[in-house]
């Protein structure tokens, strides 16, 4: 039997040299290789700055301290997501208002959002979440967007990006679209630190404040104070801050995968086209609708959507998939099926028909750089087995 985890992590390139030459230098914390993998990775995406953090949570709720939200105010944030996106929502005491999505892409629209604007016209801040590496309909500069509905009503837009590097939108890197963006770089995405994550931004207020706000709200992070003439232990507090700095140790990780980015993305792309062309016209089994040239989607997930018309269930499904040594994931259950989120907010499944649509089906195949043909081939037979014996059954 096949042993396909869902994921693997792929550190084939240059990660030990630059992993020994940290601990080689006595400097393990926050230093000189994160700087470097700041500029770097502004460079990639196109903008001037770049703050790099813990995670992508941890740059979310700079983003959102940076951009002045608060308690008493509320932020659009899709339902079709991980937890972190609205979390941070409420570590600044202010409250998410869920947003459906378009069934296929598990993408916010336009059309969603401007219904979302007129019935919540008081909203100045959106999460917008680039959902399985796929850009939403932003359309910088141009007329009818998400970024053109949000300039008109006045809302700022923080972009969700853990999902998406690298992908491109109209020609532009995911990075500097909306007023801040923030990535993931946990294991299993397409460039990893093993944890971490990376605040992008044109905005130089905004980067000044993230920066200060990742340590403690100091005024100058411990490399400038170790390497400028002023005394290393002079500094002020300006600010309440947090500790969400990356350490020197994943940002050499980090540059290394940095090194590989396109590479990693074309081997993902390689595993998603073998999914479409493998999978395609099997009944009952609805496969990731594409808005973008497939040169331009990261794909961090290849996600299926199992039709109320399919002979199996979901969750049997993946079962029956685990039985024969395939790793699959959820993404997600939706944030208006939590707990906490459905009973604060009295939230109904029949408000959000697109996200309903793909939780009651939807789960994750296996796509990583180093997924072979021979286990994508299998994969796909097990599925069209799988579906098949259950039709018949």
């Amino acid at each position: 039997m096949n042993q396909i985890p869902f994921s693997r992590v792929v550190c084939d390139g240059h990660e030990l040299d630059y992993v020994r030459a940290v601990l080689d230098s006595g400097w393990l914390t926050t230093a000189s290789r994160t700087r470097e993998f700041e500029e770097r990775f502004a460079a990639a995406v196109g903008v001037p700055h770049a703050c790099a953090v813990n995670s992508c949570t941890a740059a979310l709720h700079l983003a959102l301290e940076a951009l002045g939200v608060g308690p008493g105010q509320k932020v659009f944030v899709p339902t079709m997501t991980f937890t972190a996106s609205a979390e941070v929502i409420r570590y600044l005491g202010a409250d998410p208002v869920f947003l459906d999505v378009e069934y296929g892409t598990c993408l916010l629209t336009p059309a969603i959002l401007a219904d979302a604007i007129q019935r919540h016209p008081s909203v100045r801040t959106l999460i917008v979440v680039h959902y399985g590496g796929q850009a939403c309909d932003l359309r910088p500069g141009e007329p009818g967007g998400i970024l053109d509905l949000c300039t008109r009503h006045g809302l700022r837009v923080v972009e969700d990006a853990a999902h998406a590097f690298p992908t491109r939108h109209r020609g532009r890197m995911v990075g500097g679209l909306g007023d801040v963006t923030c990535f993931s770089f946990y294991a299993n995405k397409t460039i990893t630190t093993g944890e971490g994550g990376m605040l992008t931004t044109n905005d130089a207020a905004i980067a000044q404040r993230a920066r200060i706000m990742r340590l403690h709200g100091i005024d100058r992070d411990i490399w400038n104070r170790y390497t400028s003439p002023r005394p290393a232990w002079e500094y002020d507090v300006v600010a309440p801050g947090f500790k969400y700095n990356m350490p020197d140790i994943n940002a050499a990780i980090g540059l290394a995968q940095l090194e590989r980015a396109e590479t990693m993305r074309l081997a993902r792309q390689r595993c998603a086209q073998a999914y479409l062309e493998g999978l395609a016209r099997v009944p009952g089994l609805d496969l990731p609708l594409l808005r973008v040239p497939p040169t331009d989607h990261a794909w961090h997930l290849f996600p299926v959507v199992l039709a109320p018309e399919a002979p199996l269930t979901r969750d049997r499904l993946i079962e029956r998939l685990a039985e024969r040594g395939i790793g699959t994931s959820v993404h997600y259950k939706p944030l208006h099926r939590m707990t906490y989120y459905r009973e604060r907010y009295t939230l109904q499944p029949d408000d959000f028909p697109g996200a309903e649509r793909v939780w009651q089906g939807c789960l994750s195949l296996p796509i990583y750089a180093t997924l072979r043909e021979d286990e994508i081939a299998y994969i796909v037979d097990q599925l069209r087995t799988l579906l098949r014996e259950g039709a018949a059954a």
